[in-house]
């Protein structure tokens, strides 16, 4: 009577892979190389904590879940802001060096470390949730489904603030004091789309928060790991709003006669 014959595990392959990290703070430093050994299933964050185990345990690096669901790890890959725990190292090019650089629309910290503390600062100057009074005598409210899922979208995001980074308007222009910039005009349009808020934010939109900057040029869009519509379904409609408020001549007339 035969044996079966066993199989034989399949064998681990691995490959060298050179990498250019910055290194540096808010006063200057440099790409450094390394040389890490790459295996089948690594993704960038892996690489990162391999470098530190192995040769630069003083590398700063921002991360928590790994698993795209914290914004932690947000950095500029090969030039595109995307988080590192999500960037598998089968699809960047092969036998290429991999650049790994912090977010470059925020002030340095450390190593791959970024200041992304304004963005705090501006949400917390849109004016929040202000829901009208219960519909119903139990103190509930009656909402149409379609209207719920408009703005579930919006709930997904993890504020990586890739898209913050990758916005020329704060990235080139440096109109951070006069542009709140995608993540805030999402969430703004999270608010104002909410089927109980009351609260009237466009004059915001128009006066403080720079809308009419924004020339939808999708590059947010593109770099969302949540694969969130922020132009289509964000920006765009609260830029229609502007107009229809403040440009749009009936509604103007309309104003005049009201006395606002």
């Amino acid at each position: 009577m035969s044996t079966p014959t066993s199989q034989s595990k399949p064998v681990d392959e691995s490959r060298s892979v050179q990498f250019r990290v910055w290194r540096g703070n808010k006063d200057g430093g440099e790409f450094v190389n390394y040389q890490v050994n790459v295996t089948e299933g690594m993704v960038l964050l892996d690489c990162v904590h391999r470098i530190q185990a192995e040769q630069a345990p003083d590398l700063a690096c921002r991360w928590n879940c790994k698993a795209g669901k914290c914004g932690s790890c947000s950095a500029e890959i090969n030039g595109k802001p995307s988080l590192m725990c999500m960037t598998r190292m089968d699809t960047l090019p092969k036998d290429k060096v991999v650049t790994v650089e912090p977010m470059r629309s925020f002030p340095s910290i450390r190593d791959l470390v970024t200041d992304v503390s304004w963005n705090f600062r501006v949400k917390k100057t849109i004016k929040p949730f202000k829901p009208r009074k219960p519909d119903n005598a139990d103190g509930s409210w009656t909402m149409f489904q379609q209207d719920i899922d408009r703005v579930q979208e919006f709930r997904k995001c993890i504020e990586c603030f890739l898209c913050q980074d990758v916005c020329h308007v704060i990235r080139d222009h440096q109109k951070a004091d006069e542009f709140i910039g995608p993540r805030f005009l999402m969430y703004t349009a999270a608010l104002e789309m909410h089927p109980l808020d009351t609260e009237d934010r466009v004059g915001d939109l128009k006066n403080r928060d720079g809308i009419g900057y924004c020339n939808i040029t999708k590059c947010c869009t593109k770099v969302c790991p949540e694969h969130i519509g922020i132009t289509d379904n964000a920006i765009i409609p609260m830029k229609e709003r502007v107009v229809d408020q403040f440009y749009d001549p009936l509604t103007r007339l309309f104003r005049m006669f009201k006395g606002k």
